[in-house]
């Protein structure tokens, strides 16, 4: 049998501080997702042993419109994180480590990957907010990280979908977890503050190639 790990993805983060665990939430309401580890692992990011499955919601993009997720997500590999714009720590970090990547991988890889970053904090998080910070990350042939933010219900409605836990302090305490889902609707594969650019980037590359 193969052993497994709760998922270190699942924490809450505290930007700025410590990580705790808040296993009361998960992608299917019970105990928090087990990861695999062992010969049988491909990746070099949280093997998930039960796989998310892509969440449906519609929330608001940097330039004012509508963007409906699993939609316009479809047609390549999504990267998805939820986090917060004056975040000193993990959301720079985690965005840069996905725009290294993108601009690693093979271009045609590259291309179709989607990466979508929801807010957490939607009072400060305009459209406008989003689209300054977002530009800071240059993700080379991919097209630009997506940024939506909505109101407050709507983007714990999202978190719920995603299966990520509620964020909490106004939105400074969120999941650490970086959801990569392929063209078949589910996340095998996701990162969080232990894994690199290079980690993303290698089951990028796996997960566009399934």
């Amino acid at each position: 049998m193969v052993p497994a790990l709760l998922a270190a993805g699942l924490l809450l983060a505290g930007c700025g501080g410590t990580a705790e665990a808040d296993a009361g939430h998960d992608h299917s309401g019970g105990e928090a997702p087990a990861t695999v580890s062992g010969p049988s692992n491909p990746y070099d990011g949280l093997y998930l042993q039960d796989p998310y499955q892509k969440p449906e919601f519609t929330l608001t993009d940097q330039s004012g419109a509508a963007y409906d997720f699993s939609a316009q997500t479809a047609d390549g590999p999504t990267l998805l994180f939820f986090g917060y714009t004056n975040c000193p720590d993990i959301c720079p970090t985690t965005m840069a480590d996905v725009a290294v990547a993108l601009q690693t991988v093979d271009p045609a890889v590259a291309e179709r990957t989607h990466v979508v970053f929801v807010t957490t904090d939607p009072t400060r998080d305009t459209p406008e907010v989003l689209g300054e910070y977002l530009a800071r990350f240059g993700t080379g042939p991919a097209p630009a990280i997506v940024g939506l933010t909505g109101d407050q219900s709507q983007i714990d409605a999202a978190q719920l979908a995603a299966g990520v836990p509620l964020a909490e302090d106004m939105g400074q305490q969120h999941s650490s977890l970086l959801l990569l889902y392929g063209t078949d609707g589910e996340a095998s594969v996701a990162f969080d503050a232990g894994n690199t650019s290079r980690d993303i980037a290698h089951d990028l590359a796996l997960v566009a190639g399934e």
